[in-house]
This record gives structure tokens, C-alpha cells and sequence, in this order.
């Protein structure tokens, strides 16, 4: 099995909104299923509403923290946003089919803070890891991991011809 990984270094906030627009523009009509991990304050929420504000979502986008799911909308298909860092093991539990659910075909799903989840995560899970830089929190790394690696060959191909990332990207 071949895996793909991809790390891309944002020094701003400008930097993140223009990752999130190469990533949206990448997002296949059939949807994704995208796991982000890192601490708190990472940027993982900021990401996701960046990419949803590109997908023309009208709704504000919060953090389910204290609701497990929130639900958006957009033309190509329904938005899920979990975070599981409130969950204990036995409303997990009671969530993976519900997961399993959700990582089909046909939605766009986000799951924040899915280390939580242990290995109930399905594998079709797009992978991504946010860091932030304790000298200046401007600065984020995103690294970007999947088995099927369509996704990312496409993505990394759309950063490569964007000039504004020429000089930040790396790729492994």
C-alpha cells in the first residue's frame, strides 16, 4: 500500500485562508472525510471555516465542542463537523457506527480531535495534523497523511502551481 504524506508551513493568517481555498477547490465532488488532530488553539476550527467559507456555507461556523456535531449546508453536498474532545469511552462507543456513517460517499465530514477515537475511526480518513509554533502562533504546520492518495496527489498539485506557497511547501 502506498501512503502519501505532505507537510505545508503557514506564517499567517492570509497563508491559512489560502490553504483552506487550495483545499476546498480540491475536495471531490463526492465529498471527504477529513480526521485533524493537534492541541488546542491549533487551528484546527479556523481551518475548517475557512475551507467552509469557500464553499459558500452562509452559516457560521463554530466549534462543536460542547455539541458533538454541528450540520452546514452547501450546493455539492451536506457538511458534518464533529469534535470528540468532550466524548468519555462510552459516548464514543455509541457514536462509531454513526462515524462509519458519515464516512461514506456523499458527505464532506470533519472530525476534530480525533485521536480520541483511538482505531474506530474508519480508514478512508484523510488525515490532518495542525501545529502551532509556541514563539509566534501565526505559524502552523499542517501535515497531510492518507492511504488513497487521489486526494492529495490532486491537492499537492494544486500548491504546486500556486505561487504563493512555491517557496512553503514540502512534500515527502
Amino acid at each position: 500500500m502506498y501512503y502519501f504524506s505532505m507537510k505545508i508551513q503557514t506564517k499567517s493568517l492570509n497563508d491559512t485562508k489560502k490553504l483552506a481555498y487550495n483545499f476546498a477547490q480540491s475536495i471531490p465532488d463526492t465529498g471527504l472525510f477529513v480526521t485533524l488532530t493537534g492541541d488546542i488553539g491549533a487551528g484546527k476550527t479556523q481551518f475548517i471555516r475557512y475551507i467552509l467559507e469557500y464553499l459558500n456555507v452562509s452559516e457560521p461556523v463554530t466549534s462543536p465542542s460542547f455539541v458533538i456535531l454541528n450540520e452546514y449546508k452547501c450546493s455539492r453536498f451536506p457538511i458534518y463537523h464533529f469534535d470528540l474532545y468532550r466524548l468519555e469511552e462510552k459516548g464514543l462507543k455509541s457514536m462509531v457506527s454513526e462515524l462509519r456513517e458519515y464516512s461514506k460517499s456523499g458527505f464532506l465530514t470533519f472530525i476534530e480531535w480525533a485521536d480520541f477515537a483511538h482505531d474506530e475511526i474508519p480508514n478512508n480518513a484523510l488525515k490532518i495534523n495542525v501545529e502551532y509554533d509556541e514563539d509566534n502562533v501565526d505559524i502552523r504546520t499542517f501535515e497531510f497523511s492518507d492511504d488513497d492518495t487521489k486526494f492529495l496527489e490532486d491537492f499537492n498539485q494544486r500548491m504546486n502551481n500556486d505561487k504563493h506557497f512555491s517557496n512553503l511547501l514540502c512534500v515527502k
